[in-house]
């Protein structure tokens, strides 16, 4: 098996469970033909994706969103289907308590409040078999003077502090950065740096998460990749695209190029290898596209630009860049991003048995006829819900 079969054959993406509820606009959330209504219904179309492409093994939960009264019962349902329950994600963002931050907040009563939330959450990953309980969090300011800035980290550590003593053997706790929104003059994990520095001080089972679309027009992502991976403290991904800020589209979309740079770095720095422990989900809304094509779509784009990257002749590129070629140097990278690995893949799926073209087989499938008749009446999954 060569490098890129063998890089091919270790990519897993997990899939989110908020992707196939309603999604929209700050001034509209549009309902669509066959939403989920409950969470059950959202795995169901994440099993679906990974049965046609084989590359979506497991799936994210967000709580409250996706909060059941049996966790065990939801575990043996989604295995049932041929996936896994994988990343808890937690929500300090909706209650009107959190209206000037969570795990910062001035008032230790909501502080405690926001991390028995936490605890709740890693409940729940001990009832799924989950490893990974992902941070997010919305706290920040929108004026100078507004809050202390470091009064504020002071408060953050301490929380964060009194959740990791509770994460256990074999569990990871992953702390997302934001640069901004909804705060927009200073948020609490704003950057890389910040999220380092506190996963740093908490010990070796905190690690970071970086979004694909959580930085500034301009920011080199994948010098921070390459950094992360450097000091062992790149957890996770959030894979999406962006025109202009957090947009959540489709993985690829406006910067193919961004991506197949990411996934150089990314196997460069050994995030592929089947020990990494470095998990690669996709964070994404379908706002005006099918929300099962839309995921389909989104895998298919980082198994090609994985292709891609994994296709990179190393020899002959560090040959060129000890000799100081700049050219030369460059010519081999833009070679590998331009190759067409697309027969090469197709002919992937089809020897282990999956639709050579997964987006025609869904279509010709009627899956989505048949739930958009199946799933008539009731409240339909999306944001907050």
């Amino acid at each position: 098996m060569n490098r890129v079969d063998t890089l091919i054959g270790n990519l897993r993406i997990e899939l989110p469970s908020w992707a196939f509820g309603n999604s929209g606009t700050r001034f509209k959330v549009f309902g669509t033909p066959g939403t989920p209504r409950t969470v059950r219904e959202k795995i169901a179309d994440a099993a679906t994706v990974h049965r046609l492409t084989g590359l979506a093994p497991t799936v994210a939960l967000h709580i409250p969103w996706d909060e059941v009264a049996d966790y065990g019962a939801l575990r043996t349902y989604a295995e049932d289907l041929g996936v896994r329950l994988g990343t808890v994600n937690s929500n300090t963002f909706q209650d009107d308590d959190y209206k000037f931050g969570s795990l910062t907040h001035l008032d230790k009563k909501v502080r405690r409040k926001a991390i028995d939330h936490h605890l709740a959450c890693l409940e729940v990953m001990n009832e799924t078999g989950s490893s990974d309980l992902k941070i997010w969090l919305a706290d920040g300011t929108n004026y100078p003077g507004q809050g202390d800035i470091r009064g504020r980290q002071d408060r953050l550590a301490e929380s964060l502090a009194s959740i990791y003593e509770h994460i256990g053997d074999g569990q990871r706790m992953v702390l997302e950065y934001k640069f901004f929104e909804p705060a927009t003059y200073m948020t609490d994990v704003p950057d890389w740096g910040t999220a380092y520095v506190h996963v740093a001080a908490l010990g070796e089972r905190a690690v970071v998460c970086l979004d694909t679309g959580h930085h500034a027009p301009g920011t080199n992502i994948e010098f921070i990749v390459a950094q992360l991976l450097r000091l062992r403290k790149l957890g996770s991904f959030d894979f999406n695209s962006r025109f202009y800020a957090d947009d959540d589209l489709i993985v690829g979309a406006a910067d193919p190029f961004q991506l197949f740079r990411i996934m150089v770095e990314v196997i460069r720095g050994g995030g592929l290898d089947h020990d990494s422990g470095v998990a690669l989900m996709l964070d994404q809304c379908h706002n005006v596209e099918a929300k099962i094509p839309g995921q389909i779509r989104s895998v298919l784009n980082v198994q090609e630009m994985t292709a891609r990257a994994a296709s990179l002749d190393i020899e002959v590129l560090t040959a060129a860049q000890d000799a100081g070629d700049v050219l030369a140097a460059n010519g081999v990278f833009m070679d590998a991003f331009y190759t067409d690995v697309r027969p090469r893949l197709a002919q992937w799926r089809t020897e282990r048995g999956l639709p050579e073209d997964p987006m025609a087989a869904f279509a010709r499938s009627g899956y989505q006829q048949r739930i958009e008749a199946d799933r008539l009446g009731g409240t339909q999954s999306g944001w907050g819900a």
